[in-house]
């Protein structure tokens, strides 16, 4: 049995790309991910993250479906969060193969909805089970692989923002409830803040109202 393991990291942040990771875990080596260390990577310091991140990439398929935050920007105009998230997914279904199983960390409030969802980009292999539930990243071991991976791509994203804007302040950790982020923020007129901005967010429009 080998699964799939889907989740995501900076679905809510104000600042920086959304990044879905999907990993293949075969069920036979779920006891050394567990020896390893391996759970809900919010339970993670960032160095544990990096160190395990690095030796799941090495030892397992895996794939990063990353979406800039202009580009959310671009397609939240016409679908919702959900569906932009259903598209990294659908890609990562489509990229990685021989899986039995799929199971991501649900991002509806009805987690049917979503296994409904990626049971129909599974076109011909239908028959592979879908399971999405909440806080699948802390019951499942492929799902917290996936999301540590996730977790550590979007560590590296914000600390690499953290060194470009250096000079005008703290970005703090890119999401709307860090005060250090939204001090950023409130350094820049709307019409020039940085494309890494996530402009159809409710907290920037309401800098912009202000």
């Amino acid at each position: 049995m080998r699964t799939l393991g889907i989740d995501e990291a900076g679905r809510g942040s104000v600042m920086g790309s959304l990044i879905v990771a999907g990993i293949i875990i075969p069920q036979e080596k779920e006891i050394m991910l567990s020896r390893m260390g391996v759970k809900d990577s919010k339970k993670l310091t960032p160095q544990r993250r990096r160190v395990l991140a690095r030796k799941l990439k090495k030892m397992f398929d895996y794939n990063i479906v990353e979406i800039k935050a202009k580009d959310i920007d671009i397609l939240r105009r016409s679908i919702t969060l959900n569906n932009i998230e259903e598209i990294a997914i659908e890609k990562i279904i489509n990229e990685l193969n021989q899986y039995d199983k799929i199971i991501l960390d649900s991002f509806d409030v009805k987690p049917k909805r979503v296994q409904k969802k990626c049971e129909s980009f599974l076109g011909e292999n239908h028959q592979i089970e879908v399971i999405a539930e909440h806080k699948a990243d802390d019951n499942y071991l492929p799902v917290a692989s996936a999301a540590i991976i996730a977790k550590e791509r979007r560590d590296e994203i914000i600390d690499e923002l953290k060194k470009e804007y250096k000079k005008i302040g703290d970005i703090g950790s890119g999401y709307p409830s860090d005060p250090k982020t939204i001090k950023f923020l409130k350094k820049f007129n709307y019409a020039e803040l940085p494309d890494t901005v996530r402009k159809s967010w409710k907290t920037v429009k309401s800098l912009k109202n202000s």
